[in-house]
């Protein structure tokens, strides 16, 4: 417990819009360390730019920060996300099945580093920003994994620990999640999602699909730079 009468939980900060919002939610039922994690992706030294960037507008200081690198997943590969010779492919929001950006058993690795120092400092509380209906279909997105998640951390850590994962965003949709943040003025601009390297954004990778139809569904601007902006809304605009 901490001296504000919190407890210390630690959110999992990719440098992601979803992510950016998640932390800045939790702040009102924890005390906040946020953990980056590293895994050969291909715009890992922009997402740990914006990690720092998000640290420090929620005012997170260096000694609650944690960059953690397992570059192993890109030695495994198996993703486009992580494997140079496998395409990220274009956006296809109405794909069946898990695509090839999914990053084998991801969360599972990402989660389990969160438990490690939980353990250390105290954290009761892990957090992390999974969106089950607009996930690409990551079967590391879905609340029973979370809810396996926790039985395994039961388990697993000293008696009495209390940690939990929460993934409080999981039954929403992105939508909701840009709603939430402008009205609490989160700045967007400092989180990035494309799956693409590049000085912008390509506007074209289901990531960047998923977040362009989030902010269009909004009716909010997204103020990141995009190569092109198509039109990815679930339903046409009336006339």
């Amino acid at each position: 417990m901490t001296t504000e009468g919190k407890p210390i939980g630690i959110a999992l900060v990719s440098g992601g819009m979803d992510s950016l919002v998640m932390a800045e939610f939790c702040k009102r039922e924890s005390d906040l360390a946020l953990l980056h994690v590293n895994y050969g992706q291909r715009t890992e030294a922009k997402e740990l730019s914006c990690f720092h960037d998000i640290a420090e507008y929620l005012k997170v200081p260096a000694d609650r920060r944690l960059v953690a690198n397992i570059g192993y997943l890109k030695r495994i590969g198996g993703s486009a996300l992580t494997d140079g010779g496998i395409d990220v492919p274009k956006a296809n929001l109405g794909r069946e099945g898990v695509p090839v950006t999914y990053v084998p058993f991801r969360n599972a690795h990402l989660i389990a580093i969160a438990v490690s120092w939980a353990e250390v400092i105290g954290a009761k509380n892990i957090y992390i920003a999974a969106v089950a209906a607009d996930s690409s279909g990551y079967p590391d997105c879905r609340p029973e994994f979370y809810e396996a998640m926790n039985e395994t951390i039961r388990r697993g850590t000293k008696e009495g620990s209390g940690i939990v994962v929460k993934a409080p965003f999981v039954h929403l949709l992105k939508k909701d999640i840009v709603l939430y943040g402008k009205s609490v003025g989160i700045p967007f601009e400092r989180s990035w999602s494309c799956y693409r390297e590049g000085e912008k954004a390509c506007g074209v990778c289901d990531s960047c699909a998923l977040r362009l139809r989030a902010f269009a569904e909004a009716g909010v601007p997204d103020p990141l730079p995009y190569e092109a902006r198509p039109d990815y809304r679930r339903e046409p605009p009336l006339p």
